[in-house]
């Protein structure tokens, strides 16, 4: 690889050999990048960057040769900014795919990998409540409550798309399950949403912990055969908020998804990484 990179400032434009696939990260200038050794790189002038949101022909992009594929972290997330490449073998790869996409046994092939994919999120969506509902063990007095927070948390974490705990596979499902009625009720039973956190290095952690403890004192009130009086309970009035408020349907969660895959909008990059771990901090 050569450059043509500036020794005092780091910049420059690159001539990529035919196996170099870059990560970099954006700048304010659309077309200049950070390398990881902190060189500002700019593409050749015949390169275009596609847009995220079309895994199969980034593949056959990245097959094709060079590539630049531009990432921005914000904390534990990453974003893809769009992969660059030579415009030529993206018009080739796109007019090939398009050729492939047009034929019936590709129309066959994409059915039954929709039919299969809905099977195993149907499953799964059976098995994430199941898991959300041996985590709360409630007592027999309020197991019909812990079945609507089941299905209630299940409905929420569980679309394709919506970048939840449930949707990682970085921990176990069990350990999912809980991380989600945690989050859940972070969001439902509390005022997080309406706090002002000041913008301290791990201040915001240290308050969802607090939080977190508060909701597993409310999960062991209902773990108890005692009866209280739901209108003061802050789980049992959440529950019934929630379930008086229309909840979106897969397919708009699904629209959701799809419309932060645009490239270009500031904040509706594809994200490549759940924040499940961030979700988890119980």
């Amino acid at each position: 690889m050569t450059t043509a990179a500036a020794p005092s400032e780091g910049w420059g434009k690159v001539v990529p050999s035919m196996s170099q696939c870059l990560t970099l990260a954006p700048t304010a200038d659309p077309r200049v990048f950070i390398a990881p050794d902190g060189r500002r790189l700019s593409p050749p002038d015949d390169w275009a960057c596609l847009p995220p949101g079309d895994a199969g022909l980034t593949r056959r992009v990245k097959a094709a040769g060079p590539s630049w594929a531009v990432i921005e972290q914000r904390g534990r997330k990453a974003f893809s900014r769009g992969l660059w490449a030579p415009r030529v073998h993206i018009e080739q790869a796109r007019a090939a795919l398009d050729a492939e996409r047009a034929t019936d046994a590709y129309a066959r092939r994409r059915a039954a990998d929709v039919d299969r994919r809905d099977r195993a999120q149907a499953a799964y969506v059976v098995t994430f409540e199941q898991e959300v509902r041996g985590f709360l063990a409630f007592a027999p007095r309020w197991a019909a409550l812990g079945d609507r927070v089941a299905r209630l948390v299940a409905a929420h974490a569980t679309p394709v798309g919506s970048g939840t705990v449930a949707r990682t596979r970085r921990i176990a499902v069990d350990e999912r399950a809980e991380a989600a009625v945690i989050a859940w009720m972070r969001h439902q039973t509390t005022g997080y949403d309406d706090m002002k956190i000041e913008r301290v290095a791990g201040r915001r952690r240290e308050v969802r912990r607090e939080l977190a403890q508060l909701s597993r004192a409310v999960l062991d009130v209902h773990r108890r055969d005692v009866p209280h009086a739901a209108p003061s309970c802050s789980l049992c009035t959440a529950v019934a908020r929630a379930e008086a408020t229309p909840a979106p349907t897969i397919a708009a969660a699904a629209a959701a998804a799809a419309d932060r895959a645009v490239a270009g909008a500031p904040g509706r990059a594809a994200a490549l990484d759940d924040d499940a771990l961030d979700a988890f901090e119980l």
